[in-house]
């Protein structure tokens, strides 16, 4: 009766131990219920199927179709292509609500467990549009350009993100433009930062051949500090179909 009585403790410590150890994971309730992924459903704008990447991992879209995004504090993105055509889509994240279940049934473990797998957010969309582009041949003549902007390369959509340190800047850009094709431009107000979006650059008059000749200048203007100027190529920006800048500010004396 004595050794039964040893080996009931034994095993009463050794549950006690386990669900205790275990409890973080039964409380982390948006990581039991929603998962490490969130399923969206996504499209192209012109109806047509297309292969597509999202965060990484194939898919074949043909109609409104269903994918898996990753949660988590990254922002992901949508990639999609076919013969004719290509394009991409931001996924920003929001709060999951269901980590407030966190606060019922186990508090801060639970937060701590949700925190580490990304459970905390979800897409702020159910549904995304991927906005196709026609494809350009960069190496025979591109369709007539009349510089209305209606012409492909015209209306180039590209991936903006500007970030400045600190944030709140204001970002403003300009065309310089060394062929006649192309006019030069004064400063446009852009956003502050931190500005990511996907949209064209809409420069009229615009061609492959002739985007070499082109730069786009941003500058970013801050109160209290010096303004800073970046330039970059556009033939650079359409091969890698985005602008990226980063501008380290410094206070003005």
């Amino acid at each position: 009766m004595i050794s039964e009585t040893k080996n009931e403790m034994k095993m009463k410590k050794l549950v006690y131990i386990s669900l205790l150890l275990l409890l973080p994971f039964f409380t982390s309730c948006a990581t039991i219920l929603s998962g490490t992924t969130a399923k969206v459903t996504v499209s192209t704008s012109t109806g047509e199927p297309a292969r597509a990447y999202v965060d990484g991992d194939p898919y074949y879209i043909n109609g409104p179709t269903t994918v898996k995004v990753r949660r988590g504090y990254k922002k992901s993105t949508i990639e999609a292509e076919n013969e004719n055509s290509k394009g991409s889509v931001d996924v920003s994240k929001t709060f999951n609500p269901v980590t407030l279940w966190n606060l019922l049934l186990g508090g801060i473990p639970g937060f701590v467990v949700d925190g580490v797998t990304g459970a905390l957010t979800k897409p702020s969309q159910s549904a995304y549009v991927v906005y196709m582009q026609p494809r350009f041949a960069k190496n025979e003549p591109t369709e007539k350009v009349d510089g209305l902007g209606t012409t492909v390369l015209e209306q180039m959509i590209v991936r903006w993100d500007i970030q400045s340190r600190p944030q709140g800047a204001d970002i403003f850009w300009r065309v310089v433009s060394k062929t006649p094709e192309v006019k030069s431009t004064n400063n446009k107000y852009l956003m502050t930062t931190p500005y990511e979006a996907t949209k064209a650059i809409d420069i009229k008059g615009l061609t492959y051949q002739t985007s070499s000749n082109v730069r786009i200048i941003l500058r970013c203007e801050k109160d209290g500090y010096m303004p800073q100027e970046k330039e970059y190529d556009v033939r650079m920006i359409l091969d890698q179909e985005e602008i990226s800048a980063f501008f380290r500010l410094v206070k003005a004396e």
